[in-house]
């Protein structure tokens, strides 16, 4: 008994040690006991010294026993002021498009716009991240995170600036312009899970996915209160300055708002931000542990369809992730004019609701680390898409009269905004990055979301159209059985995703 808990405690040392090696971090100084592996070749990478741990070679996997105070320390993140500012960067992103979100219909109607307008200004956020992120996933690589992240801000910059011109234009079309280059500012977001990728252990990966999930989500649902707070504090004080090109309104506050966070953004990462150099994979020439033998060799298994078992799962959770977030996007885009003529309900009252079940699924979101405990990435990503087409489907057969009592809003805003989306969409993303395991994941978590950017534009444009020409409860539906299908497809495919996301 108390050797198989040393062999077990053995295992977990060595697990801890090429979790820490994997994020390509330096984590402690060694001048003695140099490991074997590194005096054979010092110029190897630290992800070929992770895979010489994987081997056979019993003098390679003692240093595991060595190191394991070191180990101890550093299972966690390993630029931790790098981290939370890219969690800044990610919350700056989102709020780009958050902050408008109470104003935005109000300003298309004022434009002489419809809902069809507003799923295109809708769309054209997320059309502007489609444009720009695998380019600055390959940016990221080519010339550091740092300038890649200083141009897109500064693109956000340039996109506020804009956007306070929208009155002084007086067209619609400007406004697709204007929230394309929100759009194409904001679309780091794949940087900055290859960021996250490499600077935290691979088994707490899917917890500190979370958190950037979390700034993600607190951008675009929570923020909200600031759109609300500028549209009650001008329109119950009569405030409005016009100096020429200069106007400052319900409209005009947030982005003038996002000018000054996007420049205060810029300086922290000009002067607090340390650049890391991207690292590349290790030498093909390495060899495995029996274990991941063992699962390279199901995920180089051919379908039935002509793609391998690997290649069929990174694309089956890039279908997830458009299925998700363009559910929410759906309700990005008409959930707004949804309460106002099925609820009787205003812009701002409707904006709060959706701010405060927002807030309510950061929490759920900080909370994942917990969650991960007892569920796995396949229970909180079929659970959570199943609870959001309960919250969907209850708003269904709701008729348009004003009528309706808004408590059907509120569980149904909270099942989607507190419960589903969240945790759903966070283990989509965990998931994901656990299959890619040690391969470069710049590019393919760039391509992740572009794929994922790519659900909110479409569903944004159907959602328009269906509520300018058609019944609400046809979206809802449509919306009910896509997110049926993702759930039987992570169910029909459980037992390979478990085993690639080892």
């Amino acid at each position: 008994m108390a050797s198989s808990q040393i062999e077990m405690g053995q295992t977990h040392q060595e697990e801890g040690a090429r979790d820490v090696l994997s994020s390509d971090a330096p984590y402690m100084n060694m001048e003695e006991n140099v490991p074997p592996a590194i005096l054979k070749n010092p110029d190897m990478s630290n992800l070929q010294f992770e895979h010489s741990l994987d081997s056979d070679d019993e003098d390679n996997k003692s240093i595991a026993e060595s190191i394991l105070s070191s180990v101890a320390t550093a299972d966690g993140i390993h630029d931790t002021v790098g981290f939370y500012i890219v969690c800044l960067v990610i919350l700056v992103g989102e709020t780009s498009r958050g902050v408008f979100f109470p104003t935005m219909w109000p300003l298309v109607e004022s434009l002489g716009g419809s809902t069809v307008t507003l799923g295109y200004s809708v769309a054209a956020f997320s059309f502007g991240r489609i444009l720009m992120t695998p380019v600055f996933g390959s940016w990221s690589v080519t010339h550091g995170y740092k300038n890649t992240l200083l141009l897109s801000t500064s693109i956000l910059v340039f996109g506020t600036l804009l956007y306070g011109q929208i009155g002084n234009v007086g067209r619609t079309e400007f406004l697709i312009f204007t929230q394309t280059v929100l759009g194409v500012g904001s679309g780091t977001l794949g940087v900055t899970l290859a960021f996250c990728a490499e600077v935290t252990a691979t088994r707490n990966r899917t917890t500190y996915m979370a958190f950037l999930t979390a700034a993600q989500y607190a951008g675009f649902t929570v923020t909200p209160f600031i759109g609300a707070l500028f549209v009650k504090l001008f329109n119950s004080y009569d405030i409005a300055i016009d100096w020429g090109f200069f106007k400052l309104n319900e409209y005009t506050a947030p982005a003038y708002f996002m000018t000054l966070v996007c420049t205060s953004l810029i300086f922290m990462l000009k002067f607090v931000f340390q650049d890391r150099k991207r690292i590349k994979g290790a030498a093909k020439t390495v060899k495995n542990s029996s274990r991941q033998t063992a699962v390279d060799e199901v995920a180089n298994n051919t379908t039935w369809f002509g793609m391998t078992v690997y290649d069929a799962c990174i694309m089956g959770c890039m279908l997830l992730n458009v299925t998700t977030r363009g559910s929410i996007g759906c309700f990005e885009t008409v959930g707004i004019t949804f309460a106002a003529t099925h609820f009787d309900m205003t812009n701002s009252r409707a904006s709060v609701i959706v701010a405060t079940c927002g807030l309510l699924g950061v929490f759920a979101l900080l909370s994942m680390g917990h969650i991960a405990k007892f569920l796995t990435d396949i229970q909180m990503l079929s659970g959570g898409m199943f609870v959001m087409c309960l919250g969907v489907l209850s708003l269904a057969d709701i008729p348009e009269d004003g009528h309706t009592a808004s408590w059907r809003y509120y569980v149904s805003i909270f099942m989607i905004y507190s419960i589903g989306y969240p945790i759903a969409h966070t283990a989509v993303i965990g998931l994901f990055s656990k299959i890619v395991g040690r391969r470069p994941q710049g590019t393919l978590l760039s391509w992740f979301v572009l794929t994922g950017s790519m659900g909110p534009m479409s569903f944004a444009v159907i959602s328009g159209y269906i509520a300018n020409y058609g019944d609400m409860s046809i979206l809802f539906y449509m919306l009910t059985s896509v997110l049926g299908l993702s759930i039987f497809f992570v169910f029909w495919n459980k037992t390979t995703l478990e085993t690639l996301s080892r």
